[in-house]
This record gives C-alpha cells, sequence and structure tokens, in this order.
C-alpha cells in the first residue's frame, strides 16, 4: 500500500507595492505577494551589472501616476571613509531572528509593473529590489530587500514577524565590505495600504526588510527599518 502523500507546502501571500520611486526608498524583505510600490525609477546609484528597467518605465519613471507625490530626500551625510562604498548587497543576517541567508538581485518584469504586484522566486533566499537604493557610504536611495514567508514550512523569513527583534542588529554584506545596521520599528502594514507608508521616504542607506506577517498571511505585511550602525560603534 502506497503510503499517502503530504501536501506540499504552502508559501505566504505576497506583498504589493506602489510608491513614486523619485521619492521614495527603503530596503525591504517580502514574502509571498509583495508590496506595492514605485516600481519604475532606477535609483541613481543603480547597479551596473543589474538588468535595466528603463525599457519599461514610463514616460514619468520618476513618479507614476498612480503613486504617491515624491518625497524629500533626507539631507547626504559628511563622506565617511571607513564605511564600504555602496554596492549591491550579497547576504542578509539577523542572528536574533536566526536569519542568514544569500541576497539576489531581483528586477521586476514588465508584467509586474503594470500589476503593481511582485513575487520573488520560490526560494529561501533574500532579493534585492533594484530599481531602488544600494547599501554602503555614497548611498542615494534606502536599500529594499524581499524574501518569501512560508505557510506551513520553516523558513528564514517566517522569524521576522516579531517586535522584539526593535535593538537588534543586522548585518549586510555587499560587494565592497561588511556593513551593520540596528533595527528601528518592526511594523505591520495592510498590504493593500502599504503604497501610503512613509517606508517609502528616500533616506539613503536606510535598510528595510518586508515580507507577509505569519499571523495574517494574506492581509499584511511586516516591515524592519533599519539605520546604519557608525563605524565606531560596529
Amino acid at each position: 500500500m502506497d503510503a499517502p502523500q503530504q501536501p506540499a507546502p504552502r508559501r505566504r501571500s505576497g506583498v504589493r507595492w506602489a510608491a513614486a520611486a523619485g521619492g521614495l526608498g527603503a530596503a525591504a524583505l517580502l514574502s509571498t505577494a509583495l508590496l506595492t510600490g514605485p516600481l519604475d525609477a532606477a535609483s541613481p546609484e543603480a547597479a551596473p551589472s543589474a538588468p535595466s528597467v528603463s525599457a519599461t518605465a514610463p514616460a514619468t519613471a520618476s513618479a507614476p501616476a498612480s503613486a504617491p507625490e515624491p518625497g524629500t530626500p533626507a539631507p547626504a551625510a559628511a563622506p565617511d571613509a571607513s564605511r564600504p562604498a555602496a554596492a549591491p548587497p550579497v547576504r542578509l543576517r539577523v542572528d536574533d531572528a536566526r536569519l542568514d541567508v544569500p541576497v539576489l538581485p531581483l528586477t521586476p518584469s514588465e508584467q509586474e509593473r503594470a500589476a503593481g504586484l511582485l513575487v520573488p522566486p520560490d526560494t529561501l533566499d533574500g532579493y534585492w529590489l533594484t530599481p531602488y537604493g544600494m547599501p554602503g557610504e555614497g548611498s542615494q536611495n534606502t536599500t529594499y530587500i524581499t524574501g518569501h514567508s512560508w505557510e506551513d514550512r520553516e523558513a528564514p523569513f517566517n522569524r521576522l514577524s516579531d517586535p522584539g527583534l526593535v535593538g537588534s542588529e543586522i548585518v549586510l554584506e555587499t560587494g565592497t565590505g561588511t556593513l551593520e545596521y540596528v533595527v528601528d520599528s518592526v511594523v505591520t502594514h495592510d498590504k493593500d495600504t502599504l503604497k501610503d507608508s512613509d517606508i517609502w521616504q528616500i533616506v539613503p542607506d536606510r535598510l528595510v526588510v518586508v515580507s507577509c506577517y505569519t499571523e495574517d498571511l494574506w492581509g499584511k505585511n511586516v516591515v524592519l527599518t533599519a539605520s546604519p550602525v557608525p563605524p565606531e560603534q560596529g
């Protein structure tokens, strides 16, 4: 007699995104369906090796008609030669959440841009949203990272739905070195209103990690916002 088949683990609902790329920024980690945000404008610091999205960007790439008005960028800090230069992230680690994953570049397709919906590949890895910022010295926008949470399966991003992570350290490895951040906040957003949140304000070198909220996989996202730790404190 054949053994009964076990149902495959189900991913959590994704994150929708919408925000005016010209005035928005953050590093976000997303689960299944992603957040509503501006997929249209590439940051001026976009990695040369990342696929370009300019061919599919609308004429007003800096502020799509359906997105909120751009925010005011934070004033640039004085250069700090002791910090690694801005570069694509390659690994994300949050020891307090037992999260240690590779980070791969992810550029939205034309179809995803049109639908305002992004679903990263079905892996346990993190995904860096290439149209926005890169972390490190000289960063000009927030860095966004996305990753799946899963239903009925243990997964690294499942453990981000924890308000106790405020104050925790995030270590981000890049092509030029290692950066440290501290978690400022852990909040939830309705997926259909995330586009209106302040996580899309341009804050150079801020890190925002977004995933689906484990208590409401289909209706909410969890968002971790983190600030860089000064080198003398790292």
